[in-house]
């Protein structure tokens, strides 16, 4: 089991927006690297694949690959493996984002090859059903997203602090290993902390965090929120 990260986190999905992409992907990552070392939270982000080097090679904090394919290096065209992501120096994965769906099986491998690599593997899962099977796979991290609230504005921990709890309480039937994180419109630092109280490990976002106008000042708000400074 990867125990590398630190708890709370914060984890910014910077997905295939234009506003993250490039080196607005690396401005962003030092706006993130300098929030984390002004409060001690920690912040991961998780740029694009094909930003992957220049934002790891750039920033301290943990970066993120968005996707590894269960697969190994070899005759794999267009596939990302875990191998290159590690060689990147991606810290670890999202595995199963709604926008990038696996099989179980194939989620099962993933998670597999990113802990023989040392990497973190964090599994996303639409509910709290999915959460348990998930959290049976033994990966250092699940993130219970509902996939219709993903990038709405309106957080899960308060539009559905039901699916939260639920999460929680069927994750720990199985195991205290498993962090657990809430996504899916997280917008302000209210959301962090009804995430944490919820029983939660960490929030992980996306959009609010890519379109704020300004994005130093909302995620230090987060990240005071998350150290209960708010």
């Amino acid at each position: 089991m990867n125990q590398r990260l630190r708890f709370p986190v914060i984890i910014l999905n910077f997905k295939t927006y234009k506003e993250a992409t490039g080196a607005s992907a690396l401005s962003l990552a030092r706006i993130a690297e300098k929030i984390a070392g002004e409060t001690g939270v920690e912040i991961v982000v998780a740029p694009q694949n094909v930003d992957l080097y220049r934002v790891a090679s750039s920033v301290s904090i943990p970066v993120f690959a968005q996707h590894v394919d269960p697969v190994t290096p070899g005759s794999s065209t267009g596939h990302t493996t875990v191998e290159a992501v590690k060689e990147s120096g991606a810290a670890g994965s999202l595995v199963n984002h709604s926008e990038k769906r696996l099989r179980l099986s194939d989620i099962r491998t993933c998670v597999a090859k990113l802990r023989e690599a040392g990497l973190t593997s964090l599994v996303c899962a639409g509910d709290a059903v999915e959460s348990s099977a998930a959290s049976a796979m033994n990966p250092d991290i699940v993130a219970v997203e509902p996939p219709e609230l993903i990038g709405t504005g309106i957080p899960v921990s308060k539009a559905k602090p039901e699916v939260v709890s639920e999460t929680v309480e069927r994750i720990r039937r199985i195991t205290r290993d498993v962090r657990i994180l809430c996504g899916a419109g997280i917008s302000g630092a209210d959301d962090v902390a009804a995430a944490l109280k919820l029983g939660t490990d960490g929030v992980l976002l996306a959009s609010a965090y890519v379109k704020s106008k300004n994005p130093e000042k909302l995620l230090k708000e987060m990240a005071e929120a998350s150290l209960g400074r708010r």
